[in-house]
């Protein structure tokens, strides 16, 4: 689950952005370079839901092979949310200290 979950959150975007960075270089065009960056994101995060379900299902059966409690969805939305949080933490890092951007363009000298 947490493979999975990882690559959602952080292979998913990196492989559709090179993605949309080909096309634009390729087309020219950063409107069709940031539309199928991001319909193909979403069709990947929309593929990746029915392999989290079932590998929460896996790990529910397994709990109850080992006579563990039943803990429902938990784990699951457990390992999704801290997954999620943590690429967003590392992407706020990287946007605002390594990418060189600008968070509020006003304009100073840097």
């Amino acid at each position: 689950m947490c493979l999975a979950s990882v690559a959602l959150w952080v292979g998913a975007p990196i492989l559709w952005l090179w993605v949309g960075g080909r096309i634009q270089g390729a087309s020219g065009s950063v409107g069709a370079a940031i539309g199928i960056a991001l319909v193909g994101f979403v069709i990947t995060a929309l593929l990746f839901v029915p392999l989290l379900g079932w590998l929460g299902r896996r790990h529910a059966e397994a709990r109850a092979a080992g006579g563990l409690d039943d803990l429902g969805r938990a784990a699951l939305e457990g390992v999704v949310v801290v997954s999620a949080a943590i690429a967003a933490v590392a992407f706020a890092i990287w946007f605002l200290f390594l990418a060189g951007a600008e968070p509020v363009p006003l304009g100073l000298p840097k």
